[in-house]
């Protein structure tokens, strides 16, 4: 037996209009991950050319202790904000190791200049 109810048609205008917003702020997250990898990506070719280690352990405390400080004024929870910048930076950490090792990037072919 179905016993979802109908939403009255100003509420369902309001849930449209929610997931809209929804949807675009997700493609504007997906842009900013994209910038933020392309910039990234040229410190992994930096610390390459430089034979400098992929990691950075005290620049990795200081941005999850900035991004924990950040989140609790935007009233997002810290500990959310830690778990996700510690999968980018897990993300990061892989491609500077990649970029070390072989002069490219998962799925560029073209690999970079030293």
């Amino acid at each position: 037996m179905n016993t979802r109810r109908t939403p009255d048609p100003a509420a369902q205008a309001e849930l449209v209009r929610l997931r809209e917003s929804i949807d675009n702020i997700d493609a504007a997250v997906v842009h900013m991950l994209a910038e933020r990898f392309k910039c990234t990506q040229q410190v992994g070719r930096l610390k390459a050319q430089h034979q400098l280690p992929p990691a950075d352990p005290d620049r990795e405390s200081r941005q999850i202790a900035r991004l924990r400080e950040l989140a609790g004024n935007a009233k997002l929870d810290p500990a959310f904000a830690e778990k996700l910048l510690n999968f980018i930076i897990a993300e990061v950490i892989r491609h500077h190791e990649t970029i070390a090792e072989e002069g490219v990037l998962p799925g560029d072919r073209d690999g970079f200049t030293p």
